[in-house]
C-alpha cells in the first residue's frame, strides 16, 4: 500500500477512533501512576504537608503578559501616610482667636446625615414626578380635547389656589416674615475695592494684625474660587464681594508674594531655617494653634487655584511663590499629598517652563521631607512618565527627554532607595522579555515593540550610566544589558530597524559610561545584511527614526532604507571603535568587523555606499597601524594590568588622532541630518494644519442654504435646455 500524505496522517492522528482509544488508555494510565505516587508521598510526608503537583516540577509556570505591569515598583504609593486633622475648608471667622475655626467640622459632620436623608427624599419625589409626567403624556395622546379643556381652565385654577394659599399662610407666617426681613436688612452688602484691600495689606504686614490677615485670607479664598462658587463671604453683619479685576489681581498678587513672610514673622521662623522639624516641634505651642487654620486656608486656596487656572504664566508664578512655603506643609500631610499630585500633573503635561518649575517643587519636597515622601515622589513621577510616553509624536520628543532627565535627577538624590526601585522595574521588564522569547506571543511582542517599553529601558540606561562611576550599580548594569540583548535578538527583521538601532545605542552608552566591553559589532553588521528584494528607483518618504519604532512595509524597498542602513551601521560602529581606539587590544577587536565590511563593499553595486565604506575601512586600518606601532615599543607584558590601562593615555587626552577627528565629522553629519529631518517634519505638520484650516474656511464661505443651492441648480438647468433648443433649431434650419 502507498504511504499516506501529510494531510491524511494529520487527519488520522486527530480523528480516527483507534488513535482516540490509545490516547484515552495512555491518559488513564498516567493518571493512575500519578495518583499512586501522590498516595505514597502523602504517606511518607507529615500530615501538615499539601499535595504536590508533578506537572509544576517539570514545566515552569508561564505568567500572563497582561498581569505584568511596567509601572509596578517595589513598595506602594504610601497614599495613607499621615492624614491630618479635618479642619474647615470654608471661610475663616474674623476674630483674633482663630482657634474657633476648628469647631466648624463638628457642625459639618452633624449636617451630613440630614443632607443624605434629604437627597434620598429628593430622589423619591423626582421618580414620582417622572411617572406622573408619563401618565399625562399618555392622556394627551388618547384624549387631545380634554387636554385643551385643561389648558384653557388652568389659569383660573392657579389663581384660586394662590388666593387660598396666601389667606392660610398670612396668619400663620406673619412672625416669620418679620424675622426674615429683619435678617435681610441687618446683613448689608459691601464691595471690596483695591483701596480697602490695600489697607488690610498694610495692617497685616506693618502691624501684624491677625483680624486683617483673616479677612485677607477670606478674600483670597473667594478670588481663588472665582467661577466655581459664589465670590462673596460674610462676617455675620456684612457680606463682602470683590468689586472688579483690579481688586482681584491685587489680592492674588499680595497673598502669593507676602503670605509666607507674614506667616514666618508671626510664628517666629527665620527664612534660612527650612527644616520640617521646626514646624513639628511647634505643633503644641499656642502660636501654631492660632496660626494653623490661617496657614491651612492659604495652602488650600493656592492648591485650588493651581487646579483651576490654565494660563502657564500664572501657574509658574504661583508655583514659585508656593515653593517658599513648602515647609508649612509639614503640619498638613493630606495637603502635601495634594501638592505632589498637582505638581506632578503639571510637570508631565505642561510646557517647558511650567514643567521645570513643577519639578522643582517635587524635588524640594523629596529633599526636605525625605524617607517615605521620597518614595511617594519617585513612584508617582515614574507612573506619570510611563503613562505620558505611550505615544510619541515628533513635537514631544524633547519633552519626553526632559521628563527622563528629571526622574534621573530625582533618583540621584537617594541612590540606595532608587536602586531598589530600579531593580523592581527591571525585573518586570525582564519578565516581559523572557515571556516573549519563550512563547513569542503577539501580546508580548507588541508590549516590547512600544514606546512605553522603550522609554522605560531608556530611563534606567540613563540612570545607570550617569551614576555607575561613583556608586556600585553592577547588578543593575548586568540586568539591563541582558534585557537590551534580549530585545535585540527578538526583533531581527528589517521593519524593526529603529528599535535595533536604539538597542545598539543603549549598549554603546552603557559601555562608555562603565568602561566595560560590550560586544556590539555583530548587531551593527547585521543591519547591513538586510535583504528586502528589488530596490525601487524612487526615493521613499523621509521617516524620523527618533520618533518611530517600526517601519512601514512600503518603505523597505526604497532607496532611503538602504542609505539609512549603511549610514546607521557606520555611525554605530564608529562610536564603538572610538571608545576602544586607544586600547591596547584594538587591532584584534577590529579585524572581524573589517572582514565583514570588505565583503559587503565587494558585493554592493552602489558606488556611493562603496565610497563611504572604503573611507571608514581606511580610517580603521590607520588606527590599527598606529596602535600596533605603539604596542611594539612597549616593554611590559599583558599581565601587567596597570600599565595596560595607562597605555596611550596621553594621546587620548590630546585627541589629535585621525580616527578621533573622523568620528567627530561623522557625528556632526548625523546631528545635522537629524535636525534637518525634525525641522522638515515640523514644517509638514504646520502645512497640514494650515491646509485643513483653509479648507474649512473655503467651505464655510462657499456654503449656501439648501433653497439657494436648489435655485441655482434649477436656473443652470434651464439655461442649458434653452441652449440645446437653439442649437437644434439652427441645425434644422440648415
Amino acid at each position: 500500500m502507498a504511504k499516506l500524505g501529510k494531510k491524511a496522517r494529520k487527519f488520522a492522528k486527530k480523528n480516527l477512533q483507534s488513535v482516540l482509544k490509545r490516547k484515552r488508555q495512555t491518559n488513564s494510565m498516567f493518571k493512575k501512576k500519578a495518583s499512586s505516587k501522590r498516595k505514597e508521598q502523602d504517606v511518607n510526608e507529615d500530615h501538615e504537608g499539601d499535595k504536590v503537583d508533578l506537572s509544576s516540577e517539570s514545566k515552569p509556570e508561564v505568567q500572563d503578559i497582561e498581569d505584568i505591569a511596567l509601572d509596578a515598583l517595589l513598595g506602594g504609593d504610601c497614599s495613607d501616610l499621615g492624614e491630618d486633622d479635618s479642619d474647615s475648608d470654608g471661610y475663616l471667622e474674623v476674630s483674633t482667636n482663630a482657634i474657633q475655626a476648628n469647631t466648624d467640622d463638628e457642625t459639618y459632620l452633624e449636617e451630613d446625615g440630614d443632607v443624605t436623608a434629604l437627597s434620598v427624599q429628593n430622589k423619591d419625589i423626582h421618580s414620582e414626578l417622572v411617572e406622573k409626567k408619563k401618565k399625562l403624556d399618555k392622556l394627551k395622546k388618547k384624549d387631545p380635547g380634554f387636554c385643551k379643556f385643561l389648558e384653557n381652565n388652568d389659569k383660573h385654577v392657579h389663581q384660586l389656589s394662590d388666593e387660598e394659599m396666601f389667606s392660610d399662610d398670612e396668619e400663620a407666617s406673619g412672625d416669620d416674615t418679620q424675622t426674615v426681613g429683619e435678617s435681610l436688612n441687618s446683613s448689608k452688602l459691601k464691595l471690596l475695592t483695591a483701596s480697602t484691600i490695600n489697607g488690610w495689606c498694610q495692617e497685616a504686614t506693618e502691624m501684624q494684625n491677625v483680624s486683617a490677615l483673616t479677612s485677607l485670607l477670606n478674600c483670597y479664598r473667594a478670588a481663588c474660587h472665582y467661577g466655581s462658587e459664589s465670590t462673596g463671604f460674610s462676617d455675620g453683619a456684612t457680606i463682602y464681594k470683590i468689586q472688579n479685576n483690579e481688586a482681584y489681581s491685587t489680592i492674588l498678587a499680595f497673598m502669593l508674594r507676602e503670605a509666607d513672610k507674614i506667616f514666618r514673622n508671626l510664628l517666629g521662623i527665620s527664612c534660612s531655617n527650612c527644616k520640617k522639624e521646626t514646624i513639628l516641634d511647634m505643633k503644641k505651642t499656642s502660636k501654631w494653634k492660632t496660626m494653623k487654620p490661617l496657614i491651612k486656608s492659604y495652602l488650600r486656596s493656592t492648591l485650588f487655584l493651581l487646579n483651576q487656572v490654565t494660563d502657564s504664566k500664572i501657574l509658574v508664578f504661583s508655583l514659585t511663590q508656593l515653593r517658599a512655603s513648602i515647609i508649612c506643609f509639614a503640619g498638613f500631610p493630606s495637603l502635601l499629598h495634594r501638592l505632589i499630585k498637582i505638581s506632578i500633573h503639571l510637570w508631565a503635561t505642561g510646557d517647558e517652563n511650567l514643567s521645570s518649575h513643577a519639578f522643582l517643587v517635587v524635588r524640594d519636597v523629596a529633599f526636605l521631607y525625605g524617607n517615605d515622601w521620597f518614595d511617594i515622589c519617585l513612584i508617582k513621577t515614574y507612573k506619570a512618565f510611563i503613562g505620558h510616553c505611550k505615544f510619541l509624536e515628533p513635537g514631544m520628543f524633547n519633552h519626553i527627554q526632559f521628563l527622563r532627565n528629571s526622574i534621573v535627577e530625582l533618583c540621584s538624590m537617594d541612590l540606595q532607595k532608587s536602586s531598589s526601585k530600579a531593580l523592581g522595574s527591571l525585573q518586570q521588564l525582564a519578565k516581559v522579555v523572557q515571556l516573549a522569547l519563550l512563547t513569542k506571543k503577539k501580546e508580548a511582542v507588541k508590549k516590547i515593540c512600544s514606546w512605553q517599553f522603550a522609554n522605560c529601558i531608556d530611563l534606567w540606561v540613563e540612570f545607570v550610566s550617569s551614576n555607575i562611576c561613583d556608586y556600585d550599580l553592577q547588578p543593575l548594569l548586568y540586568m539591563i544589558i541582558q534585557i537590551v540583548n534580549g530585545v535585540a535578538h527578538l526583533f531581527l527583521g528589517p521593519r524593526y530597524l529603529p528599535l535595533r538601532i536604539k538597542c545598539i545605542q543603549w549598549l554603546n552608552h552603557l559601555s562608555r559610561s562603565s568602561g566595560i566591553f560590550i560586544p556590539v559589532a555583530s548587531f551593527a553588521l547585521d543591519i547591513l545584511e538586510y535583504k528586502v528584494g528589488k530596490v525601487g528607483k524612487m526615493p521613499g518618504k523621509d521617516i524620523n527614526f527618533s520618533t518611530s519604532v517600526k517601519l512601514p512595509k512600503h518603505w523597505l524597498k526604497s532607496q532611503n532604507f538602504q542609505e539609512q542602513c549603511v549610514s546607521s551601521a557606520i555611525e554605530l560602529l564608529c562610536t564603538h571603535f572610538d571608545q576602544w581606539s586607544y586600547h591596547i587590544s584594538f587591532p584584534e577587536l577590529a579585524t572581524v568587523p573589517l572582514v565583514c565590511l570588505r565583503k559587503f563593499c565587494e558585493a554592493t553595486t552602489n558606488e556611493s555606499f562603496r565610497r563611504v565604506l572604503k573611507r571608514f575601512i581606511d580610517q580603521v586600518e590607520l588606527n590599527i597601524e598606529f596602535v600596533r606601532k605603539k604596542r611594539d615599543e612597549v616593554a611590559f607584558s599583558p599581565k601587567d594590568q596597570q600599565s595596560v590601562e595607562s597605555f596611550l593615555q596621553l594621546e587620548k587626552s590630546s585627541g589629535n588622532a585621525s580616527f578621533k577627528q573622523y568620528y567627530g565629522s561623522i557625528m556632526q553629519k548625523a546631528v545635522s541630518q537629524n535636525l534637518f529631518t525634525s525641522e522638515k517634519f515640523s514644517l509638514e505638520e504646520h502645512k497640514k494644519s494650515t491646509r485643513k484650516k483653509g479648507r474649512l474656511v473655503t467651505r464655510r464661505e462657499v456654503a449656501r442654504p439648501n433653497g439657494q443651492e436648489n435655485g441655482v441648480r434649477n436656473g443652470n438647468m434651464e439655461k442649458r435646455r434653452k441652449k440645446r433648443k437653439t442649437l437644434n433649431g439652427a441645425t434644422l434650419a440648415q
